[in-house]
């Protein structure tokens, strides 16, 4: 055993599992995906980085499937059976912010948090919306862009209906757009830099946190930028081994007929 992660029947069991941007309430969150996830995945700790509930959408429009509803019970046995669970609200979850400091059903709702790995480092923990400029002053700019973004995840939904008929794999239309818009690519680099110099400023070896959709596992100017992506394009986690070394974890949708969590590199120390 190397120490790294444990298996046990088919249970793979990590020290820390990290997890953000669900989007519950939401028809293009992953649930089922999630659910498989969580199935096969077991932690010591188990951080909610924001934006679980989609409180945003769910004000203009109600829906949550059964699904949606399966992963808060998972969650909730998770916390019952003595995992660690720790919620730090996002934007789109914000309302439990008034929360902070209670626990519900085992869980426990904070801010922000420290965590410490198995190596000794330091990791500063949040959801992100705070380095968002256009969350924190022009709110109204934010909810136009999540409307045109649900209209992008919409679209995925039909395009991959179509592309499984065919015998095609699942491929995330909202992320290939992501990955292809100039202001896009700037807006990520500019909210790494951001989050990265509050870490620097607190004396922390790095920081993890969510918010924009956008997974990865990087230094920057001696720290350790670290975000876990989401449940809605990418279907990935952040992990801690045994020994403190972090990966990230990409699990395909569960219409990609996937039956374990597959591995997406970037493993850190």
């Amino acid at each position: 055993m190397d120490g790294s992660s444990l298996k046990d029947g088919g249970v793979t069991h990590y020290r820390t599992i990290w997890i953000s941007d669900i989007h519950l309430g939401t028809r293009g969150c992953k649930a089922d995906a999630l659910l498989d996830f969580l199935k096969y995945t077991e932690s010591d700790h188990l951080y909610l980085v924001g934006d679980i509930v989609d409180g945003w959408r769910l004000r203009r429009s109600w829906y949550w499937a059964q699904s949606h509803n399966d992963v808060v019970q998972k969650l909730l046995r998770k916390a019952r059976k003595g995992t660690n669970v720790i919620y730090i609200p996002g934007n789109h979850d914000e309302a439990l912010r008034d929360y902070v400091d209670n626990q519900f059903g085992g869980i426990s709702v904070v801010k922000e948090a420290v965590h410490h790995t198995a190596d000794g480092r330091q990791f500063l923990v949040l959801h992100g919306d705070e380095f968002d400029a256009v969350v924190r002053y022009a709110n109204w700019l934010a909810l136009l862009g999540d409307w045109a973004y649900n209209l992008a995840l919409d679209a995925n939904t039909w395009l991959n209906i179509v592309r499984r008929k065919l015998g095609y794999p699942y491929w995330s239309l909202s992320a290939y757009l992501k990955q292809r818009v100039k202001n896009a690519v700037s807006y990520i680099g500019r909210f790494e830099e951001a989050v990265s110099e509050e870490a620097r400023r607190r004396g922390v070896d790095g920081i993890i946190c969510g918010h924009i959709h956008h997974a990865e596992l990087r230094e920057i100017r001696g720290v350790l930028y670290a975000n876990d992506g989401d449940w809605v394009e990418s279907c990935t986690a952040l992990v801690e081994h045994h020994d403190g070394r972090l990966e990230i974890l990409r699990h395909m949708p569960a219409d990609a007929t996937l039956t374990r969590p597959a591995l997406l590199g970037y493993a850190s120390r």
